[in-house]
């Protein structure tokens, strides 16, 4: 199965279905944004009661992933991702016929307890099914989807919405959902060679075994500071854009949209280098680039919006580096043992510290009375200071891989 050179038929089909999936649960996750303005006309919903909404998913997708890590390595990786996907497209349906704030709050829950556990799912599967050496180009396609919902699934949602009504994004990711589905019923082979290396445990205890291990830990911690600079910046970045930067509401999608485009371009084309020159330059690299832009950016006043899209896409691809490869290099973390329950807490973490850091960046930020946005500039040091200090940590986390490597590689030279 393992191939550090070419993929095989069957890789790249498992690759495209991932990504495909990957891109289900995001748009999901992201077309809530865009829609705020229909949602707080149509139902009646107040700024808090939205809010409510789009934290109820984050949060129950970091409870449920918590809960679930102590199951992921006892089962079928196939199983259980066909068990969650099916639990997210009737959560996702819900939404979709959702005909109040209390029926969609509900639904908005059941979507993230199931939802949340599926990107832990697929980092477990692409650690079984692929060696490190190719880690960096299958995360590479994989991040596309954060990039493909941006440039494709958000302006069509807003477009089906506007349309069609707000209820019809939802079932547009519905029927999407249901395709990828019968795919992975069909296609997608056992994934379950982890349940060889298991040794009888209770779930719970395999938990806290996991979460107190100090390996690991330096993960789990490194994945916080990940998240607290993208969830910092992005609840903001359409009012920055519009109220101090002086973009037009009709201009802002093409912002978006070109940003995405290159964002998309550039995560596999980071995931390939990462896997040549190194996992970690790759990270070291998107970090500066990130900083900079960052700095530039949240200072800025009336700016041309070509400057605007410029900056970004750079800001973008930064980003889109330091994800890509932070990934690849966090695959190589647990034991083979362990993935499923690494994977499943190391996403609740990201999740809680993003709705934390959300709410941090809430704090910093005020409106003023004339509707620009207050202390951006303090909150783009925030965000430098996050990042420099995920570059000492993830420093620690390449060692303990490059270690790691060092030590397995010689075995599998006698193995052959």
């Amino acid at each position: 199965m393992k191939n550090t050179n070419k993929f095989s038929q069957y890789q790249i089909f498992v690759i495209a279905v991932l990504a495909i999936l990957q891109f289900t649960i995001v748009l999901d996750f992201m077309v809530l944004s865009p829609l705020s303005a229909i949602l707080l006309d149509e139902l009646s919903l107040t700024t808090s009661q939205f809010g409510l909404v789009v934290s109820a998913y984050a949060f129950s997708a970091g409870a449920s992933g918590l809960l679930a890590a102590g199951f992921a390595d006892k089962f079928d990786r196939k199983k259980l991702l066909i068990f969650f996907y099916t639990g997210f497209i009737i959560g996702t349906l819900l939404c979709g016929i959702a005909p109040n704030y209390e029926f969609l709050l509900m639904a908005r829950i059941v979507t993230g307890l199931f939802g949340g556990v599926i990107g832990s799912i697929i980092y477990a599967i692409i650690t079984d099914l692929f060696d490190f050496s190719a880690r960096g180009r299958v995360m590479g396609f994989v991040q596309m989807a954060f990039a493909t919902s941006q440039i494709l699934g958000m302006p069509f949602g807003i477009y089906l919405a506007n349309h069609y009504g707000w209820h019809s994004p939802f079932i547009l990711i519905v029927i999407l959902s249901v395709i990828v589905i019968v795919a992975l019923i069909v296609y997608l082979k056992p994934i379950n060679e982890h349940l060889a290396l298991q040794v009888k445990q209770n779930a719970f205890k395999k938990m806290a075994k996991t979460i107190t291990n100090k390996t690991y830990l330096k993960g789990f911690m490194a994945t916080t500071l990940l998240a607290t600079g993208g969830f910092m910046l992005m609840p903001f970045g359409a009012a920055y854009s519009v109220n101090n930067l002086g973009i037009s509401l009709d201009n802002l999608p093409l912002v978006y949209m070109v940003t995405g485009a290159f964002s998309m371009m550039s995560g596999p084309i980071a995931g390939k280098i990462s896997d040549s020159v190194g996992k970690y330059k790759v990270f070291l690299f998107g970090c500066i680039l990130a900083i900079i832009t960052i700095l530039i950016y949240c200072n800025l006043g009336i700016t041309p919006i070509t400057w605007v899209i410029v900056l970004s896409v750079i800001m973008f691809i930064g980003i889109t580096s330091r994800m890509v490869a932070s990934q690849a290099l966090m695959t190589a973390v647990p034991e083979p043992a362990d993935r499923g329950t690494f994977m499943g807490i190391n996403s609740s973490v990201m999740q809680i510290a993003g709705g934390i850091a959300s709410s941090v960046a809430g704090l910093i930020v005020v409106q003023s009375e004339g509707g620009q946005l207050e202390n951006y500039p303090l909150l783009g040091f925030v965000v430098a200071g996050s990042i420099v200090v995920t570059m000492i940590m993830m420093s620690i986390i390449n060692k303990i891989v490059m270690q790691k490597n060092e030590t397995t590689q010689p075995q599998m030279a006698n193995a052959r």
